[in-house]
């Protein structure tokens, strides 16, 4: 790693996205619009790939803020989508980067098949998506969002998921995924640390259940992401709880994606404390520094 690490800087944003998987900002873009928002250390998180760590890393280093190598992994608990922040692994790991390509070529196939069920009803074709996608970006249901809002099918991004590419909305399909226990195993034997992505969006009842969480825990999990505006209140009450129990790192984050959503840069920021324990867990920032 450049950067002396455990030299970050507040505040502390640990989960954001570039236009390598569904911002809109290329990395050094964000990067940029970190260092304007007044954050001090932000970590690229985009789904399912690094590819934005070297150019994130350079403009970070340029503009005197502490960046953090991450990735939110997509995983699966029954039909429910789970999504893992991974931190500091190795991003040559061949195990992890095997199971990575199977997601990636299985969002390419479920949104060809969302595209051509779309395009029955509405003027839409993967040339349109396409056009929405970012060289080498992980495509998904954002890029089809984007077009059917540039086809004025729907008025934004949050229109689209509400209705369209909603999993009742008629157009639907399912995503390859590992489960959530695979998905800290890869982390972890990557040199990773694992946290759990937004848990609580859908309240208490809506966390894992406890018995699988302590599984996840007894694998390797770290953390739990508790700030993010999209986790409920008594959601929070019930991560707070988890995490003493369980003895995790809670984490507080933006989940920035440029003009994507309405996240802003800096919104929920993660504790210096909570930071150093996942430096701390990190093998493969001990195997580096």
């Amino acid at each position: 790693m450049a950067q002396d690490l455990r030299d970050f800087r507040e505040p502390i944003d640990l989960h954001t996205h570039s236009s390598i998987s569904d911002g809109t900002e290329s990395p050094d873009e964000l990067m940029r619009a970190a260092a304007g928002a007044g954050v001090g250390t932000v970590a690229l998180t985009d789904h399912d790939s690094s590819a934005g760590w070297a150019a994130a890393a350079e403009a970070a280093s340029e503009l005197g803020i502490t960046f953090i190598p991450g990735m939110e992994l997509s995983t699966r608990y029954g039909w429910k989508s789970v999504h893992m922040l991974a931190y500091l692994f190795d991003p040559t790991d061949e195990p992890l980067n095997a199971e990575l390509a199977r997601i990636r070529e299985g969002r390419r196939s479920r949104a060809e098949t969302m595209v051509s069920r779309l395009a029955v009803d509405y003027d839409l074709s993967w040339d349109d998506v396409a056009a929405h996608t970012a060289p080498g970006a992980t495509v998904g249901r954002p890029h089809i969002a984007d077009a059917l809002v540039a086809r004025g099918v729907v008025p934004d991004r949050s229109a689209a998921f509400a209705t369209l590419l909603h999993p009742r909305g008629g157009y639907y399909e399912p995503i390859y995924a590992p489960t959530p226990l695979d998905g800290v195993r890869l982390i972890r034997g990557a040199g990773g640390v694992p946290v759990l992505a937004h848990p609580a969006t859908r309240g208490r009842e809506g966390i894992i259940q406890d018995v699988y969480l302590g599984r996840l825990v007894d694998s390797g999990l770290a953390g739990l992401e508790l700030d993010h505006r999209d986790n409920t209140e008594d959601g929070k009450t019930a991560l707070r709880e988890r995490a003493d129990r369980y003895g995790l790192i809670l984490t507080g984050s933006s989940d920035y994606h440029g003009a994507g959503k309405p996240n802003r840069l800096g919104e929920n920021t993660t504790a210096p404390e909570s930071l150093e324990r996942i430096l701390d867990e990190s093998a493969y920032l001990a195997r580096t520094a």
